[in-house]
């Protein structure tokens, strides 16, 4: 029988070896599976084109690691200054297999336990433990199971016909391939453009088709929309050279001799229209592959079964000690936040190694002790130490709207300083049951995304209304006792993201930190 690890991790991609590098710091017991024969199998395949469109961005003329890593969309956290991605390439956007080998220096020189060609074939659950059984047959046991393996599969939405469609993960890359050819997209987000994009020169037709209305990154602020660098076809449909982006529901996918049919709700003129083409594509986005579980440890989905449902620990919420990290996260704040990102996850990842040392090694959350020489004077200390760290932090910056730095305030006239939890998870553990409390974060303006940043008059009128928060990136601080917000502060946001004015910031956050009677 084999030995039982305290920790065992199901993927060696930037969450698994990123959740690995905790937990071998802290001297746990732990085992990473991968499938493939290095870490970062995932990426030898993907994105297809091979082109990330994460931000890598070496030269900021900041001297500030911390900070650095604000524009640094790839490297994972770890104590060796070498293990920065910005190291291995300078391009802004990098190629996928620059990534493989970053990751597979980073678990090597890191000396993480890593078993590579070790596909989850199966999982089970024995009394308290869980057995994976990898396709040579072996069998892998652990306390807590993490699964960090990405997605496994494709989603396909319930399209009569969808089967007839070429999947984005097995479509060909080379533009020859559709020389002259009528070529259906099915979806409008990056994967699709992305497609269309490597097509343009040699396909004849290229029609992309979605029923939601599209929604660019630089408005929302979320990543995981049409991003700037893949829109380029929107410039071919918009400047008549026989490309179209098509808003409607597709009733159904026909094969007529050569061709396939599609026939569309087409959302524009309340009309149904059939057309045409050679090739059809499915850029639909990915999925959970639950299909390794045993009926005894399923996990419960969400949203179209795609994702696990998870608590605020990112635990199954059916099947105790299974816990999901990376990008299966992203239930938690579904295209709002960074969660499904490698530069949001890292974070949430270190968060995570936080909580299993709380819950399972009897280690509290890193604090640290703020006091003053007179009670009157705390609000000082805190208003200081809270402007160094929006002025310095990346895990806010990254995580913005999601992770929070928490201070609690004792009736000593002491506070803890404790950084980078989830705001959901404040709110569902003990923290949010003290009877003072500060959450510190960096958010978007509410309704930021309701005008184009680039309209000067609205954003002229926007500014001009006192009664609507500033859109772009700024502090929120939040009072709260017990869970409920008493009061909330929003620091103005600064064209330099500098806020260490006095009048402006440290005066204003002073005041607000200064004690005052609690009305509940």
């Amino acid at each position: 029988m084999p030995e039982v690890v305290d920790y065992l991790i199901i993927g060696a991609g930037p969450a698994g070896l990123q959740l690995g590098y905790f937990l071998h710091r802290a001297g746990r017991d732990y085992v990473i599976l991968e499938a493939g024969e290095t870490p970062g199998t995932f990426y030898r395949e993907f994105p297809r084109h091979r082109q990330m469109i994460s931000i890598n961005k070496p030269h900021t003329g900041w001297d500030d690691p911390e900070r650095n890593l604000r524009m640094d969309w790839n490297s994972m956290l770890s104590d060796d200054p070498e293990l920065l991605f910005t190291r291995y390439t300078e391009r802004y956007f990098p190629q996928a297999d620059d990534y493989v080998r970053y990751l597979g220096d980073f678990a090597s020189r890191l000396e993480l336990n890593v078993r590579t060609s070790t596909r989850a074939a199966q999982v089970a659950r024995d009394g308290g433990v869980f057995v994976v059984t990898d396709d040579g047959g072996n069998l892998h046991r652990g306390r807590r199971l993490i699964v960090a393996t990405g997605f496994g599969a494709q989603y396909l939405p319930p399209v009569p016909g969808i089967e007839l469609a070429e999947p984005y993960t097995e479509v060909s890359v080379d533009p020859e391939d559709f020389t002259d050819q009528r070529v259906l997209i099915i979806g409008k987000g990056n994967s699709a453009f992305e497609t269309a994009d490597n097509l343009t020169e040699r396909a004849a037709v290229i029609h992309l088709v979605g029923p939601s209305a599209l929604r660019f990154a630089w408005r929302t602020h979320f990543i995981g929309h049409l991003r700037a660098v893949n829109n380029n076809f929107l410039d071919t449909y918009q400047l008549k050279t026989q490309n179209m982006v098509l808003d409607g529901t597709i009733q159904r996918i026909e094969r007529r001799g050569d061709e396939f049919v599609m026939t569309l709700g087409y959302a524009r003129r309340d009309k149904v229209v059939r057309l045409s083409y050679d090739r059809v594509i499915a850029c639909t986005g990915f999925k959970l592959d639950s299909s390794i579980f045993t009926d005894g440890c399923r996990p419960k989905l969400a949203i179209n079964d795609r994702f696990p449902a998870l608590t605020s620990e990112w635990e199954s919420v059916n099947v105790p000690d299974l816990y999901f990290a990376g990008t299966l996260t992203q239930v938690r704040d579904f295209k709002k936040y960074t969660s499904a990102f490698v530069h949001g996850f890292r974070y949430g990842v270190r968060a995570l190694w936080h909580m299993f040392e709380r819950k399972y090694e009897g280690v509290e959350w890193p604090r640290r002790e703020l006091s003053a020489p007179k009670p009157d004077e705390l609000a000082d200390v805190l208003a200081d130490a809270v402007l160094a760290r929006i002025n310095r932090t990346s895990a806010l910056w990254q995580q913005y709207g999601f992770l929070c730095d928490l201070i609690t305030v004792g009736s000593d006239g002491t506070a803890l300083y404790h950084e980078e939890m989830p705001f959901d998870y404040v709110r569902d553990s003990d923290f949010g049951q003290a009877d003072r409390y500060f959450t510190v974060s960096l958010e978007y303006g509410r309704g930021h995304a309701s005008i184009d940043p680039f309209d000067v008059e609205a954003g002229r009128a926007w500014e001009a209304d006192p009664s609507l928060d500033d859109r772009y990136l700024h502090p929120v601080i939040r009072h709260h006792h017990r869970g409920q917000v008493l009061a909330e502060l929003r620091l103005k946001e600064d064209i330099c993201n500098d806020w260490s004015g006095e009048e402006d910031y440290r005066v204003p956050l002073r005041d607000f930190l200064a004690p005052k009677p609690v009305e509940v």
